[in-house]
């Protein structure tokens, strides 16, 4: 019997120990899932949105207690893990209220004579690969609009967010969801390779790396399966002349140091017209100042550690890497002594491609300003990466904005503002940056059977 340990990220404790599952439960949970779908697709929709507004509730009840766990576990401080609980809420309660409108008929006059409808209907079981970033938001965003379509869920969570993935399990048996429709699964990556294989499994959902997306995608390509794909992110903070300075200062500060810099759609890479390019810097740096490193329980905390010791270990060397070829270190970079996985603010200017740091995700606290002369030298600069998830374009010209926004190659663009992940709202990148849309009418779509049904 295999077991592993979730480990403090904050001492180097061991928090628990958990037994994997064995090849006989996983199948048992693939035959529960498989089962309960038949009645869970033919359930009404007042029944599938009554389970979603009551796990929206159960979220907000147990606010605290979710909250804990994920500032136990991977180190998210306390407030930004309690906001995460609140956004998570907000995803189950947004399909619960939109619920029959998303599912509604599109009715289309056929132009030769004749009426038919496109039906959103259910495909089945599907899987869901979550990462240890967000451990509640990402499960909600893949969890809520499949079970208002009518599928039932397979869901692995992060090894190192057992405890959070047990925590949901319990909410979403707690809000009257029938036994198979939702099963918390603790495995292997052979063992999600055999699901993916199943004939009974009809797509499968993942966030995480790049190198974890190749595999998943040949998986699920190899056995003609659905995938979503939401994997890294290195997107640009464009500030032009024009700008709200302390705005963009603000925000930039904001997006790239929460959860310590541990997103996706952190705002990594500062490109900054020379005409303003020192007062940004300046700005900056004062701003991350501000953003101290501590214990995650405690309120006054900015930064946490980091989720785990090799992820700290990945930003320090991108960041000695750039130093030792030139790069301007104005702030941080230093490993700091002690227990836990820390690592502070830090910001460098002056990377050039021969760095890891200019191509390579930084998915840690550090910011990289760039220095720009143009507009179209902006745009070069942004679009020079092989990701494509978000963007920010901060200026007064409306018009300017929208054309650099048709020119970036990426999936999301916030105009004089950050990409803030909002129920209503399709979530996702293109490049290397994944395949598919969550959140909103797409997010229900991915996984669903868009049926033609012709009446006449």
């Amino acid at each position: 019997m295999h077991t592993y340990k979730t480990i403090s990220p904050l001492n180097g404790e061991v928090l628990a120990e958990y037994t994997m599952m064995t090849d006989t439960e996983v199948t048992a949970a693939l035959t529960r899932a498989t089962d309960a779908y038949r009645d869970w697709a033919r359930s009404g929709v007042d029944d599938r949105v009554a389970v979603l507004a009551r796990i929206a509730e159960l979220h907000r009840e147990r606010s605290a207690e979710l909250a804990e766990a994920m500032a136990t576990e991977m180190g998210k401080p306390l407030a930004q893990a309690e906001g995460e609980v609140a956004l998570s809420a907000s995803i189950y309660d947004y399909y619960a209220r939109a619920g029959a409108q998303l599912l509604a008929d599109e009715v289309i006059e056929i132009k030769a004579g004749g009426r038919a409808v496109v039906r959103t209907a259910p495909t089945g079981p599907v899987l869901g690969i979550m990462p240890w970033n967000f451990p509640l938001y990402q499960v909600a965003r893949f969890v809520a609009p499949n079970l208002l379509v009518g599928n039932t869920v397979l869901l692995k969570h992060a090894r190192s967010c057992t405890r959070t993935a047990l925590l949901i399990d319990a909410v979403v048996a707690d809000a009257n969801t029938p036994k198979g429709v939702y099963e918390n699964l603790i495995v292997s990556s052979s063992q999600i390779g055999d699901l993916i294989a199943d004939d009974r499994l009809r797509g499968v959902s993942l966030t995480g790396s790049e190198e974890a997306g190749r595999i998943v995608a040949t998986q699920a390509g190899r056995h003609l399966k659905k995938c979503v794909l939401e994997l890294g992110g290195s997107d640009p903070f464009i500030v032009l002349p024009d700008a709200d300075l302390d705005l963009a200062l603000d925000l930039a500060a904001t997006g790239r140091f929460s959860n310590a810099g541990q997103s996706c759609t952190s705002s990594k890479r500062m490109i900054v017209h020379s005409d303003v390019y020192d007062r940004f810097l300046e700005g900056f740096v004062a701003r991350a100042r501000q953003w101290n490193t501590g214990d995650p329980l405690n309120p006054e905390t900015r930064i946490g550690p980091m989720a785990s010791e090799s992820g700290r270990q990945e930003i320090a060397e991108q960041v000695e890497d750039a130093v030792a070829k030139g790069a301007g270190l104005h702030l941080g970079g230093v490993v700091p002594d002690g227990p836990g996985a820390f690592y502070p603010a830090t910001v460098l200017t002056d990377v050039t491609p021969d760095m890891r740091a200019y191509g390579e995700e930084l998915f840690g606290p550090v910011a990289v300003l760039y220095k720009v002369d143009s507009v179209e030298e902006a745009v070069a600069l942004a679009n020079d990466s092989r990701f494509g998830l978000g963007s920010a374009v901060f200026t007064r010209d409306e018009d300017l904005a929208a054309d650099i926004a048709e020119r970036l190659e990426v999936g999301m663009v916030g105009l004089n503002t950050l990409v803030r992940s909002q129920p209503d709202m399709p979530f996702g990148g293109v490049k290397a940056s994944g395949i598919g849309r969550e959140l909103g009418r797409l997010g229900l779509d991915e996984f669903a059977n868009k049926k033609t049904v012709r009446l006449s």
